[in-house]
């Protein structure tokens, strides 16, 4: 068997036709290490050892342009190379860490960095989501608890204020509550919930109550009537959470 032709096809791969019609794509890398411009004659068993070194170059430069469009961890990179054998998967990795290309710590406080400055998140989800990627939670700890604790503060007063603001139609009780639970459901620690939350008054709003009151008289009122109806209202209002019923 002999190399008939190559052809350029992307950087760094050439596509080789060989005398018996086949074609393979090798990378520069391949064809330099066999000297293939050179030795063009090849049998099945140097074709097998360099279709072999061509799948290392391969994974290498797939996972080098996967990393290009933003860090990755090492548990993304493995499944990215899902495809290739075990070892030549193994072989990537190792590369990758020594040409420092797999920094977790690295990783770890970019991650941290970015959620802390670009998402309304909590400690506890950050740790949760890192977890999840293969990190290990000594390590995560050590950065994330760095942060100072008024950090955490300052963007659970900011939520509270926001959605008593952009409360319209939530009784007091019930926005506290679901303000709180927000919150936890964001990855904040539940005791600097409700240190903060304590800071603010919940009030009833008398608009709010009144808009209540009305939407469930015109549901109730078309079965009930009189004292009956009246006490149906007040008994929503009260699972509503509503406190100022009378």
């Amino acid at each position: 068997m002999k190399i008939v032709s190559y052809k350029k096809k992307k950087s760094d791969v050439y596509e080789i036709v060989l005398s018996n019609n086949n074609k393979i794509n090798l990378y520069d890398d391949t064809i330099l290490k066999f000297e293939l411009l050179v030795n063009k004659e090849i049998n099945d068993n140097k074709l097998k050892e360099i279709l072999k070194f061509n799948s290392y170059i391969e994974s290498y430069h797939i996972a080098i342009k996967y990393l290009n469009s933003k860090l990755r961890t090492e548990k993304e990179i493995k499944k990215k190379l899902k495809d290739f054998d075990q070892d030549i998967i193994d072989y990537t990795i190792e590369r990758l860490k020594k040409e420092g290309y797999l920094d977790h710590n690295k990783y770890i406080k970019a991650y941290i960095n970015d959620e802390v400055n670009l998402k309304l998140v909590g400690p506890n989800k950050i740790l949760f989501d890192l977890k999840k990627l293969g990190f290990n939670e000594v390590d995560i700890l050590n950065y994330l608890d760095a942060f100072e604790k008024t950090v955490w503060e300052e963007k659970i007063n900011k939520y509270i204020d926001k959605k008593i603001k952009a409360n319209h139609n939530l009784s007091a009780n019930v926005l506290k509550h679901k303000i709180e639970q927000d919150l936890i459901n964001r990855g904040f620690r539940k005791e600097d919930i409700l240190s903060e939350i304590e800071k603010f008054e919940f009030i009833d709003n008398n608009n709010i109550y009144e808009k209540e009151y009305i939407k469930l008289k015109n549901k109730l009122s078309k079965k009930y009537s009189g004292e009956d109806l009246e006490f149906r209202i007040k008994m929503s209002l009260i699972k509503k959470g509503f406190t100022n019923v009378e």
